[in-house]
């Protein structure tokens, strides 16, 4: 395949100690994957860089994989030669379980990639974000939502917090919170009707609007659930 004849002919380089290797006479990858990882079609949204898949070319497994990362509304993409793939999403890899694949029996999914392809990878959530509403008024904003509870049999987990974050940018997470609000898991009474609000603090330099989103921490899960980042003016 090219891209792993482009991979020895990068090594053979290093390897030598050569300031200058022409190997740039192979084609580039042009075909476009991409899609999102979703429950029942509706995208799961995630935080930023964190969580990715692994595709493994038959054939070239020694010489590693290309790691592909899911963008905060769920979304992916990746240019990529023609070949043979097997898509794996690693364990304990965003707040989901994975399904297995109806072809391998396994988490494997088989890729057989000719062209350009647009495809959606369905996984099993421990919860879903329902009815989100995310609004400002004066210099606080607040976020009314509901969880529902996906997982429910012996690999069921309980919620560990609910966190509405603020932020400059339309990256928003721990990270890049400017202001939060949160509760604890124990202390939701209502699943259906959870209440989350904060102030939006002052900004250098200053804007009138804040970007926000609601994230679910999973007890024992690494990456937290998100609704979409939506932008509140004030």
């Amino acid at each position: 395949m090219k891209n792993s004849i482009k991979y020895i002919a990068g090594l053979f380089c290093l390897t030598m100690g050569l300031t200058s290797c022409e190997y740039d006479n192979y084609d580039e990858p042009k075909l476009l994957f991409e899609g999102n990882l979703v429950y029942q079609g509706e995208p799961i949204g995630v935080s930023y860089n964190d969580v990715y898949f692994e595709l493994w070319e038959e054939g070239w497994q020694t010489f590693g994989n290309i790691g592909v990362a899911v963008d905060q509304d769920g979304s992916f993409s990746s240019l990529l030669f023609a070949g043979d793939y097997k898509l794996i999403i690693p364990a304990n890899q965003g707040p989901f379980m994975n399904i297995p694949n109806a072809e391998t029996s396994s988490d494997t999914i088989p890729l057989d990639l000719r062209g350009s392809l647009n495809m959606d990878i369905e996984v099993l959530p421990y919860y879903m974000l329902r009815n989100v509403d995310i609004s400002g008024s004066g210099s606080s904003v607040s976020a009314s939502f509901a969880l529902e509870q996906i997982i429910t049999d012996s690999n069921a987990r309980n919620i560990n917090e609910a966190i509405l974050y603020l932020s400059k940018t339309a990256f928003v997470d721990g990270r890049t919170s400017i202001s939060s609000s949160s509760i604890g898991g124990g202390d939701i009474a209502d699943m259906s009707n959870i209440q989350l609000s904060t102030n939006v603090p002052d900004m250098t330099p200053t804007q009138n609007y804040v970007f926000a989103r609601v994230g679910v921490r999973i007890d024992g899960v690494e990456d937290m659930l998100f609704s979409p980042i939506e932008r509140v003016d004030f």
